[in-house]
């Protein structure tokens, strides 16, 4: 799996290529996909595994399902590949791990296509037309990345804070935010949800940096040791306040499940809720007030 970086790209043919494990697919994501291998081009090829066959080579699919099928809906006979040596096990885990990454970073990854298009010389109305965004959008998600505002990014593309608003709130300074966000509410551009999750956004940023994982976009600040026992100390807290909520809860649950076990050792009671068509009850609860009936 190491070596997988100085592997040299192969032209394969596609109706060679065999997956193995086929998923079922969203169309609205495959039609995307193909738009976009049909705009753009492939930017990573397939990954393969060789064995021979008596009518030739033939491939076993690792990772690009989604790329292979693209390929044979826009009719395409051949597909950049990766042809790797590894065992079943290891093609099994490298799919999954691919699955995941794509899934938790598929926002990000979008927007950073966006400024890759522009570095290799796309002007913004080239990028929009090539992407299905507006000029604008484009305009400001490039302004966006070159400022390092991950954060804001990925507020915009989940459809929690307007692009405008994003752009509003990295050409400001703190001051000058919470006026941005008062406009926002009193003309009906956040509200509810979204200023919650944009007041919160905005904390963040201003505590942790810009963007994610990124140590020198951050605010470094001398560590005391006061700080240090305040954090120490509202974590306590915290604690504290689950602890009490836990054992409240426990203290709840015995005395419903005492008081249901009473409750059914009379026989009136329990003819009472035959008659309602009330004599059932969760079973996890009956279990329960089985096992205390027990002890």
């Amino acid at each position: 799996m190491e070596g997988r970086a100085h592997q040299a790209v192969t032209m394969i043919p596609v109706d060679r290529i065999t997956v193995v494990n086929p998923r079922v697919r969203n169309k609205k994501i495959f039609k995307d996909i193909v738009t976009s291998i049909a705009q753009l081009g492939l930017k990573r090829p397939i990954s393969v595994t060789k064995h021979h066959a008596t009518d030739g080579p033939r491939y076993e699919l690792v990772c690009g399902q989604g790329r292979l099928e693209a390929y044979q809906a826009l009719g395409q006979a051949e597909i950049p590949a990766l042809v790797m040596v590894a065992s079943p096990e290891d093609c099994e885990v490298m799919s999954l791990v691919e699955n995941f990454a794509r899934r938790q970073h598929r926002a990000v990854d979008l927007l950073h296509d966006i400024q890759g298009l522009k570095s290799r010389g796309y002007e913004e109305p080239d990028i929009a037309r090539k992407t299905g965004l507006t000029v604008e959008y484009v305009k400001a998600v490039i302004g966006l990345l070159e400022n390092g505002e991950h954060r804001l990014l990925r507020a915009v593309e989940s459809g929690h804070v307007p692009v405008s608003i994003a752009v509003e709130i990295a050409q400001s300074d703190d001051t000058e935010v919470q006026s941005i966000l008062q406009q926002a509410y009193e003309n009906r551009v956040l509200r509810g949800r979204r200023l919650i999750i944009a007041k919160r956004l905005i904390e963040q940023r201003r505590h942790r940096g810009k963007g994610f994982h990124s140590g020198s976009q951050r605010r470094e600040q001398p560590l005391s040791s006061t700080a240090l026992i305040r954090v120490y100390r509202e974590d306590v807290d915290r604690k504290r306040v689950l602890i009490r909520k836990a054992n409240a809860t426990r203290d709840r649950l015995i005395f419903i499940t005492e008081a249901m076990r009473k409750l059914f050792t009379e026989e009136n009671f329990i003819t009472l809720l035959r008659a309602e068509g009330l004599d059932t009850l969760p079973k996890n609860l009956g279990d329960r007030i089985q096992a205390w009936a027990q002890a």
